[in-house]
């Protein structure tokens, strides 16, 4: 049978309610029709969809991908996908976090997540094509002319139209310095944009009318580097400044690109020659706008790698209860069978306990992410607000790095309890593996949002960020001080907290001296970070789910993932600090050719 999903919406109320208080946080934010009747049912018809809907067609997408008619440049998606999409945008989903006067229906961030989480376990190649409208619509929020958002806006936030984010050329992905593509003014105040676009996510596909695509591009009397860069927005169809769709525009996509995963979803090279767009905030500034989409996509890329891992943690329980091999070594456990269920062997255990344990500690940690952006837009006032964009800036490329990293480990410890049946398409488990394997790449790679971290949020920004969930870490063991029952997590939290303080300072004094040492750090600084901050939300959730009026079983089960985390994957900060302090000197130069 192939792999199957079922919505775990019990642990998402339990990391969006009980830990992260989010039912008192939307009140206090102003988002007064947020309150939990409205989300449950949001949470229980998002996971019938997700489940009935989108899990079903995930091993059809991957069998049929999309096609490209190489005459027309027109590209079909699998069987189902586009009669899905209608479901999706006709049940409102599109809409469900966007401006309520754009048609949207007004929901805080951190309330679709859940959604967001659901679709990318349900079938992730589908959820990339609604993936990056969010992001566009985010981008002309805050940058667009208002006659941009009443024409592009309304659609996108209907579904009716979808959006992309045009950065990467064949010569020029994290370097956006170099780019090539051209915009030429017209007398009427629009732009012919001429150049070509590689890796477009949902780039061109038949589920909407209309594609609007963000587009990069460079004016004729810009600067050289990345300070010479404007954002365009250039739809698929054109469109008038009354918000009517026009003729055909000169994009067209030139390829589909062969993957190793993913395989539903259209990632394409797209030719813009001469193509109509409009410019979006100001000359020469479009990486303001870049950034505003790419921290929007990289929560939701981190949120996939999280929906991968517990799709494939769900099926791997099943069938580490169900497959029987060997007898456990203390004795029989199941003596009316021929053999005991492989659940019970300790090493089976361990990579069943590392996926729960990186997918519920995950799932706080990315749903924290989310309501940091709430908090951020609707904070009380400018030092609350200050104080969140802190905090996000420093957690999303954590969230981003650390959910697609787990999600690649996760995925592949799920198909080693399968044995042989895990690397055969029977089961499901090798599309979870291969489609896992482009979250660490897309939207920034692990490498980059390292470099994000070290080199933006720690040494430019003085570690602005930092201080803060240092700061809470702080705030909780202290509050929690005297409970004996925590007491197992707080001291090595503690500890934690002071060597991620100490370390931090080390490479910046060392990075005094030479620069490369943030390079040399980066990495395992940023997973450093993520295990700490993993550990910290653990640490909440046990404290959250002994208050809560939760059977004692759920709140045994939390505690003892617990520990397992704390005894089994928080070291892994031993190694990653000892590579830190080894310095640019572990790092020998190679040759060049």
């Amino acid at each position: 049978m192939s792999s199957s999903y079922k919505a775990p919406l019990d642990d998402m109320r339990f990391a969006l309610f009980d830990v992260l208080g989010a039912e008192d946080a939307f009140q206090r934010l102003g988002f007064t029709d947020a309150t939990r009747d409205i989300l449950d049912a949001v949470l229980e018809e998002g996971a019938r969809f997700c489940e009935t809907v989108l899990a079903p067609l995930n091993a059809v997408g991957d069998t049929h991908g999309c096609t490209l008619d190489k005459d027309t440049g027109a590209v079909t998606t699998p069987p189902g996908f586009k009669e899905a999409y209608a479901q999706y945008a006709e049940g409102g989903w599109a809409g469900l976090v966007s401006p309520v006067e754009f048609g949207g229906q007004g929901l805080p961030h951190a309330a679709g997540v859940p959604m967001k989480e659901m679709i990318d376990a349900a079938n992730l190649s589908w959820g990339n094509f609604p993936l990056l409208s969010h992001g566009a619509t985010e981008a002309l929020l805050q940058h667009g002319e208002d006659w941009q958002k009443q024409a592009f806006l309304l659609p996108l936030v209907e579904g009716r139209w979808t959006g992309t984010m045009c950065l990467t050329e064949p010569h020029c992905g994290t370097d956006l310095g170099l780019l090539k593509t051209r915009a030429e003014p017209q007398a009427d105040g629009s732009y012919h944009l001429t150049g070509t676009k590689i890796f477009i996510t949902a780039g061109e596909h038949d589920m909407t009318e209309n594609i609007v695509h963000l587009v990069l591009a460079r004016l004729p009397d810009a600067p050289a580097g990345s300070k010479g860069i404007s954002l365009f927005v250039v739809p698929k169809f054109k469109v008038g400044r009354d918000g009517a769709m026009g003729d055909a525009n000169a994009v067209r996509c030139g390829s589909l690109e062969h993957k190793m995963g993913i395989h539903g979803s259209a990632t394409c090279v797209i030719n813009f020659d001469g193509a109509e767009g409009y410019l979006v905030g100001q000359p020469h500034k479009g990486l303001m706008g870049m950034f505003t989409m790419m921290n929007t996509a990289r929560l939701a890329v981190g949120l996939q790698g999280l929906g991968l891992s517990d799709r494939a943690l769900q099926n791997a329980l099943r069938y580490s209860r169900e497959r029987l091999q060997m007898r456990a070594a203390g004795g029989p456990v199941c003596p009316d069978k021929p053999a005991d269920p492989i659940i019970v062997h300790p090493d089976v255990r361990r990579m069943l306990l590392t996926c729960k344990a990186l997918v519920e500690g995950g799932r706080v940690m990315g749903y924290h992410g989310a309501l940091l952006v709430d908090e951020a837009h609707h904070g009380a006032d400018a030092a609350a607000r200050q104080r969140a964009d802190d905090f996000l800036g420093f957690m999303t490329p954590i969230v981003k790095a650390c959910l697609t990293e787990w999600g690649i480990e996760c995925t592949y410890h799920a198909l080693q309890c399968f044995g042989g049946h895990g690397y055969i398409a029977e089961h499901g488990m090798e599309q979870l593996a291969r489609d896992a394997r482009i979250t660490t790449l897309y939207e920034g790679t692990t490498g980059i949002q390292a470099l994000d971290l070290m080199g933006r949020k720690v040494m430019q920004l003085q570690g602005a960020g930092l201080k803060v969930i240092l700061g809470e870490i702080a705030a909780f063991c202290e509050a929690h001080a005297g409970d004996a029952t925590l007491a197992p997590f707080l001291a090595p939290l503690v500890a934690k907290a002071g060597e991620w303080q100490q370390l931090t300072m080390a490479i910046g004094k060392r990075a005094t001296a030479n620069p490369d040492e943030v390079g040399a750090a980066a990495y395992d600084y940023l997973m450093y970070s993520g295990y700490v901050a993993l550990a910290y939300w653990w640490a909440r959730s046990v404290a959250a789910a002994q208050a809560s009026d939760r059977p004692q079983a759920f709140k045994d089960d939390k505690r003892d993932t617990a520990t397992f985390y704390f005894a089994r994957i928080l070291p892994r900060t031993l190694a990653h600090a000892a590579a830190i302090e080894s310095g640019i000197g572990g790092l020998p130069v190679l040759p060049l050719e």
